[in-house]
């Protein structure tokens, strides 16, 4: 499924609109539903579900009732009705499925947010469609210009054209309360059309924009996360990373919803683990946890005093130690529980590396050197002439 500006041109070769998957104009990857239910036939005596799920610029959806005499497939343009004209969004999904994301989202059938499909769109509204798409960028440096003439503290950092014309929407963000009473008036009579400012979070910034994250891939709230959770610090402490703001942080400005996806593996795995404050008493002296490998199940402690030295230990025999030492006992050291050199921390262990492109030359498709004759030529008459 591809937009007209991602479709082949006359020569079958793919034209692309530059756009990298945030045209706005399809799906192009945004919010992408897929119907696992598209290959089932309706059993007999049923009808179809009459609401589809339309998608207008970047992620915003919405889900309209297909009136009986019309009849729509995914990708297809529609004209939905709205307040005071119309406007013109893209076919995402229909069927069952849609009951399903409706009942996800909580949206009932007879609510006031189901409103209707009035027709296909025809090629004269999609070319204006397309003529308007083309032109907000032009308005929204125009309308950042206004606001900074305000002095106001806000960011507009998307505009969305209604299809007819009639109406502008501008996506803000700003930390604080920002009276636009008067950016209203003046974007009004720069532009002569109905303005509307909504205000935004980060993620919801993101989600709009999209981009590609430090992983390589598209933002997750700009492709299938739908819902923020709230992230903490404890996830990443919980995951043992740094706590260091520059890489937890996404590009919205806030933590990483990612640091979310493995939290609870991680809760999982910790219960079998002691406390870090747990210290491990031995006739050598007490020990002190340093750090651990959750997953491999291994621990580090070190002796008080002797903070270079590590020791590392299995999680099944640190259990073991404070069991022994509930019971009043003390074990004779840490050294008879782990057969590993203790490592210092301000040495570096050996590296041993391997040649693992085989045994060739790393100069082997270089071209050989021309023997130098003449040098050869002229050693040989100086030698000449000195036995003469």
């Amino acid at each position: 499924m591809s937009c007209a500006s991602c479709s082949s041109n006359g020569s079958g070769s793919p034209r692309g609109c530059k756009n990298n998957g945030t045209c706005g104009t399809d799906s192009c990857n945004k919010l992408t539903v897929f119907d696992w239910l598209g290959n089932m036939q309706i059993p007999q005596g049923t009808s179809a579900f009459n609401i589809v799920e339309v998608r207008f610029k970047n992620s915003r959806k919405g889900f309209y009732a297909l009136p009986e005499d019309i009849k729509v497939a995914v990708g297809d343009p529609v004209i939905t009705a709205v307040e005071n004209g119309y406007d013109l969004g893209l076919v995402t999904l229909t069927g069952e499925l849609v009951r399903f994301q409706m009942k996800k989202k909580k949206v009932a059938e007879d609510s006031d947010e189901v409103t209707k499909i009035i027709r296909k769109a025809t090629q004269a509204e999609i070319d204006k469609w397309h003529a308007l798409r083309d032109k907000e960028p032009q308005i929204q440096k125009r309308a950042r210009e206004l606001a900074i003439a305000l002095q106001l503290e806000m960011k507009l950092s998307d505009v969305e054209f209604q299809a007819d014309g009639k109406k502008a929407t501008f996506y803000y963000t700003a930390e604080n309360r920002v009276d636009f009473r008067q950016l209203i008036k003046d974007m009004a009579q720069a532009f002569s059309i109905r303005i509307e400012m909504r205000q935004i979070g980060l993620r919801q910034e993101a989600s709009r924009l999209g981009g590609i994250g430090s992983c390589g891939r598209e933002l997750c709230c700009s492709t299938w996360l739908t819902d923020y959770r709230s992230v903490s610090t404890s996830a990443a402490r919980y995951q043992q990373l740094s706590l260091n703001p520059l890489k937890l942080a996404g590009q919205c400005g806030k933590l990483k919803c990612c640091l979310n996806y493995e939290l609870d593996a991680y809760r999982s795995a910790l219960r079998n683990f002691p406390k870090s404050e747990v210290k491990l008493k031995t006739e050598k002296g007490i020990a002190v946890f340093q750090k651990m490998d959750i997953f491999k199940e291994q621990l580090w402690y070190t002796y008080k005093g002797e903070w270079m030295n590590w020791h590392q230990l299995s999680l099944d025999s640190v259990l073991e130690i404070i069991e022994k030492n509930k019971n009043n006992e003390t074990v004779p050291s840490l050294e008879e529980y782990t057969d590993d050199i203790p490592i210092a921390t301000g040495e570096k262990p050996a590296m041993n590396f391997e040649n693992v492109v085989g045994q060739d030359s790393l100069n082997r498709f270089d071209q050989p050197k021309k023997p130098n004759n003449k040098r050869r030529k002229k050693r040989n008459r100086n030698r000449r002439q000195n036995n003469a």
